[in-house]
C-alpha cells in the first residue's frame, strides 16, 4: 500500500508539473504571419531574451541571428502565453523565448486593461 501511494503522488505530481509548462496551441489560435514591412514594431531577440510582451492586435517584426519574420498576433483570448519558436522559422531561435499576450483592448472595452492602455500611452515592448 505504500508503495502505491508513493507511485500515486509521484505520477500527480508530473501531472501537475506538465500542465504548468507553457504549450504551442494551434498556429491560427496565436495569430498570422505578415510581411515585414506590415510590423508596428521590431524587436531584436538575443541570447538574454527570455520573453516578449504583446498587445493582441499588435503587428511585431521579430529580428535574430540574420533572420526576421513579422507576425500579427490576432490572438485568440484564450491564450496568454506561448513559445515564439513555436511560429519562428525553424532555425531563427536557439533558445525558448515565450510571448506574453494581453488581450486586444479593442474587445475589452469594458475593462480595466482597456482604460489603463489608453491612459498609458504608446505601447510598448519589453524583452
Amino acid at each position: 500500500m505504500k508503495y502505491f501511494v508513493s507511485a500515486a503522488l509521484a505520477s500527480t505530481l508530473a501531472v501537475s508539473l506538465s500542465a504548468c509548462a507553457p504549450i504551442t496551441p494551434r498556429q491560427d489560435l496565436v495569430g498570422t504571419p505578415v510581411p515585414a514591412g506590415a510590423a508596428g514594431h521590431t524587436v531584436h531577440i538575443t541570447s538574454d531574451t527570455r520573453y516578449v510582451n504583446v498587445i493582441g492586435g499588435d503587428v511585431v517584426r521579430f529580428e535574430s541571428a540574420g533572420q526576421a519574420f513579422a507576425w500579427n498576433f490576432n490572438a485568440s483570448p484564450l491564450v496568454s502565453v506561448f513559445p515564439l519558436n513555436g511560429v519562428a522559422p525553424g532555425g531563427m531561435l536557439d533558445h525558448e523565448v515565450l510571448v506574453y499576450l494581453m488581450p486586444d483592448p479593442l474587445y475589452n472595452e469594458g475593462s480595466e486593461l482597456y482604460a489603463r492602455s489608453r491612459l498609458a500611452g504608446p505601447r510598448q515592448l519589453v524583452r
